[in-house]
């Protein structure tokens, strides 16, 4: 699904990372959008389900559900027109399964979209399919500023045939909001998945996680080098950075694996 071109067009995308954990009670998690979300960035990133957090393993989150023009997402276009911004964050959004709602991405501002998680966190122990209905297949890549931004969410970065799928639908930038769970070696996963997504495609990859202890945090953008231009530690932080289009054209130059493909 491609969405609506919009925003200032300047080769550079500047970018703020909100790593902030999202609580059990969604009014909060409606006020914390105006509280953490600057201005001055073409792109605001907040983890996953920052509308409510998961709960305890297992739990039934449907209740929680809402649809796209429900009150999270309401407060979403709000506080991203009045920031002058596109603002990307987790929901649960209502499905065909009224017991298993989508894990869903809503991105409101300059630009519209939304994407429902396609591969759920069936690992580590967790089972989320039981709780939740996986998106439909396909890519979500709208434009922003002149840059084809792409959609994943957390356990999907183990996926590299989407990482390449969203490449073939031309995105440029891969934005991966996350609630990366803590645990032996995550850490390491996390942070080797996110480079290995941005050389493998030579493509900006810009990863956000909610912060420990439940989860990693340690949200960072990789350029497509696979040079880490920021990354935060493991508690509630932000921080920014700014994306520069003349990096993705000289990476691609020097390095032009997508081109030389033979499958």
């Amino acid at each position: 699904m491609t969405e609506r071109l919009t925003g200032r067009l300047t080769g550079r995308l500047s970018v703020a990372l909100i790593q902030q954990a999202s609580s059990l009670d969604p009014a909060d998690n409606r006020a914390a959008l105006a509280e953490h979300t600057p201005t001055g960035h073409d792109l605001v990133v907040f983890p996953e389900v920052f509308a409510r957090d998961f709960g305890a393993p297992g739990s039934d989150v449907s209740g929680f559900a809402e649809e796209l023009d429900g009150p999270f997402v309401t407060e979403l276009e709000r506080v991203a027109q009045a920031r002058g911004t596109t603002v990307v964050a987790g929901m649960f959004e209502v499905g065909e399964d009224p017991a298993r709602p989508f894990n869903t991405l809503a991105v409101r501002g300059a630009a519209a979209a939304s994407y429902r998680k396609i591969h759920l966190y069936d690992s580590f122990g967790f089972k989320e399919s039981d709780r939740l209905s996986s998106g439909p297949l396909g890519t979500t890549v709208f434009d922003l500023a002149g840059f084809r931004i792409g959609l994943m969410t957390c356990y999907d970065l183990r996926f590299p045939e989407m990482a390449r799928a969203l490449v073939e639908a031309g995105a440029e930038v891969l934005v991966a909001p996350a609630a990366w769970v803590a645990g032996d070696r995550k850490l390491d996963h996390w942070r080797t998945l996110v480079r290995a997504r941005a050389i493998e495609n030579t493509v900006f990859v810009v990863a956000v996680g909610q912060p420990a202890p439940r989860y990693t945090g340690h949200s960072l953008a990789v350029d497509p080098w696979g040079e880490v231009l920021v990354e935060l530690g493991d508690g509630p932080d932000s921080g920014s950075v700014e994306l520069d289009r003349a990096v993705l054209v000289a990476s691609r130059q020097t390095n032009p694996s997508l081109a030389n493909r033979r499958m």
